[in-house]
């Protein structure tokens, strides 16, 4: 595998055995971004952060962040805050069964990384657990917890490394009938076979 900086340190983990590994991008972007600019003279636009009480501008470090509960009051939240939740997967992918890939629905599928081993000692569990998930033909589950907000993986190999896609909690995915299908009239549906045959 090719040198790619690590965004995430910590360890796989599932009944008494911890394995350091680190996690790294599988993808990277190849889109091109563009910049909005001011058609006269080409010069770049910026936004300006505002305080809507003041009336003000303010700097980057006058802003925090801040929680809006559902009658639209604003709760301040620190990363102080933040770093003592009690998220039990901070540091583990905490693996929670073995499952048949096709058991995972390819809507739940988010953010794909790589896992590599941390370290010369934790080389042979990780060849261990990525060897079993090759010949059992099954798919590790996981929690785990990455920017403060803990999440659903599916760990799996590839060639020879284990991969772990992000995967969407179920109630984050909208029921197909979300989006209802577009009627056909009767008269088109038959051209449409009829030239199909």
């Amino acid at each position: 595998m090719l040198h790619v900086r690590s965004i995430w340190n910590g360890a796989i983990s599932f009944g008494l055995v911890s394995i350091p590994i680190k996690l790294v991008n599988a993808t990277e972007s190849h889109s091109i971004s563009f910049r909005q600019i001011h058609l006269e003279d080409g010069g770049r636009i910026r936004y300006r952060k505002f305080c809507e009480l003041e009336d003000r501008e303010v700097t980057q470090d006058e802003i925090g962040k801040g929680y809006e509960d559902a009658d639209g009051t604003i709760i301040p939240i620190t990363d102080e805050d933040l770093a003592q939740l009690p998220i039990p997967t901070a540091r583990t992918i905490e693996i929670v069964a073995f499952v048949p890939a096709d058991r995972i629905d390819p809507l739940q599928m988010d953010t794909p990384y790589y896992l590599s081993a941390n370290g010369v000692p934790a080389a042979k569990p990780y060849t261990l657990l990525r060897e079993a998930l090759k010949r059992s033909q099954k798919v590790a589950v996981a929690k785990f917890a990455l920017r403060g907000r803990e999440r659903l993986g599916m760990l799996r190999v590839v060639e020879d490394v284990i991969a772990m896609h992000g995967l969407l909690w179920p109630d984050e995915i909208r029921p197909p009938r979300a989006s209802p299908p577009t009627r056909a009239s009767p008269s088109g549906t038959r051209n449409w076979t009829s030239r199909t045959r």
